[in-house]
Order: structure tokens, then C-alpha cells, then sequence
């Protein structure tokens, strides 16, 4: 089951080295990997995401995390310039002492919240991103309603039922349905904003709902098998992509 570690030892590693600061997620060795450049949301470290960073890798993917503009009004043009940046790092520098390296055409964005509306940004136009996840998606400036209509390559959506922060109507439907490419929207009924943070933060008091283990556990099934299948092609996770998954809504599919 994906929502289990997978086979490979995993390395942490610190982005601040290439001038973001951040965190890094690989397996240990590996050559050619596919990477992913993820954002967090609205006034959060990236290491509350460490567990499912370290869980992607854990399957053989490259996971970086920038940890900057957390303040209370963050640049989201200059969030998404960061997440082009860190695929452009990943794809770019050779890892762990020259063991791990990426593959350029594997690589992929994805983000909570905001992060996920900046995820759509950056993803526009860039040359290496061959797949998109976000993770209750909130609205950007720039627009990611607009960005995603010029997404043509694979997109996850995962939505929260229970989001008081960024509802489902005002925010993941109509990114979705605004797709230029193949979309996927699965939403989780009875999660919440922030049920898919881990551990605690002093913005928990500000932002309605709670860290769920459940929650996180169910996507990193679904976030994995998505990234497996789009960018390494993968076929034997299809279930997870396209099929019915107990405690969430398929709502629309390729």
C-alpha cells in the first residue's frame, strides 16, 4: 500500500546551500529520479510537510521543499519563482555527494493552499514540469484560476470537504473545471484545511481545523501514486488514480 514507506533509505538534506531556504527529501542513491518542488501554505514551515516529503522519497522521488515567504503577506509571484527555481535545482545539481540526480522531463510542482495556487503559477509555461498537485488549493495573485487554464500536463486536485479556509466552491471547483490539460479532482469528505499539516504551530490558533493523521495518510497514498504514474508511468497504481478510494469523492477524472 502507497500509504506505507517505500523500499529506499531517504537522505534530508537543507536547500539553503543553492540560496532557499528550505528542505530536501532523497532517496539515498539513484540516478535519473523524478523530482517535485512542493509549497507550503499560508504562514507555514515547510517541515510541517516533512512526513510526506520523506515519504515521496522513500518511493524514489525527489522532494524539495523552499521554506520562505511564510509572512502574512507573502509574495505569490515571488513564491512561484521559488518553486520554478527549486525544479530547476533539482534537475540541475547532482545530490548526496553525486549519487542522486533528476531527470529533466520528470519533474513536477505541487502545494497546500496557497502554496497550491502558487504551484499553478509556476507551472505555467515551464519547460520541465510534466505533472501538478495541489492539496485544498487557495486562490493566488497572480490568479491561479487563470494560471490553471494554461496547464495542459496531467493535474491533481485533492480537496478538503470540511475547508473553512479555502472551500471547495470558491477555490478547487473552478480551478479544476478551468484546466487546459488532463484533471483529476478527488476530494476528501471529511477533512479540513489544515488537517493535512502535521505536528503543532502557533498559526494553528488562526486557521479553523487540525493536523489528521488520517488525512495525511490517504494522501500520501494518493499524491504518490499520482506522481508515480504521470511522471515514471507506472501502471500498476492506476487504482489509486483513476478508481474508487475509500474516504474520498472522485469528481473528475482525465
Amino acid at each position: 500500500m502507497l500509504s506505507r514507506p517505500g523500499p529506499h533509505p531517504v537522505l534530508r538534506g537543507d536547500l539553503g546551500m543553492v540560496g532557499i531556504p528550505g528542505v530536501v527529501f532523497a532517496p539515498e542513491e539513484g540516478l535519473g529520479l523524478p523530482a517535485v518542488a512542493f509549497g507550503h501554505d499560508w504562514l507555514q514551515p515547510a517541515t510541517r510537510y516533512a512526513d510526506l516529503l520523506r515519504h515521496l522519497a522513500s518511493w524514489g522521488i525527489v522532494a524539495a521543499a523552499p521554506s520562505n515567504h511564510r509572512g502574512a503577506l507573502p509574495s505569490h509571484a515571488g513564491f512561484a519563482a521559488d518553486l520554478r527555481t527549486t525544479v530547476d535545482v533539482c534537475a540541475g545539481v547532482r545530490l548526496g555527494d553525486g549519487r542522486i540526480s533528476v531527470d529533466s522531463r520528470q519533474t513536477a510542482i505541487m502545494g497546500h493552499g496557497i502554496g497550491g495556487g502558487a504551484a499553478l503559477v509556476a507551472a505555467v509555461g515551464h519547460p520541465r514540469v510534466a505533472a501538478v498537485v495541489t492539496i485544498a488549493p487557495a486562490q493566488t495573485r497572480p490568479s491561479a484560476l487563470d494560471a490553471a487554464r494554461g496547464i495542459t500536463v496531467p493535474t491533481l486536485h485533492i480537496a478538503a470537504g470540511k475547508d473553512m479556509v479555502a472551500p471547495i466552491a470558491g477555490h478547487a471547483e473552478p480551478i479544476a473545471a478551468a484546466a487546459g490539460g488532463p484533471v483529476w479532482l478527488r476530494t476528501l469528505p471529511k477533512a479540513s484545511h489544515t488537517a493535512f499539516l502535521e505536528g503543532r504551530h502557533w498559526s494553528d490558533l488562526v486557521l479553523a481545523g487540525s493536523p489528521d493523521a488520517k488525512t495525511r495518510r490517504l494522501t500520501r497514498a494518493l499524491v504518490t501514486a499520482f506522481l508515480l504514474n504521470k511522471l515514471c508511468d507506472e501502471d500498476r497504481v492506476e487504482a489509486l488514480v483513476d478508481g474508487k478510494v475509500p474516504g474520498t469523492t472522485l469528481e473528475h477524472r482525465g
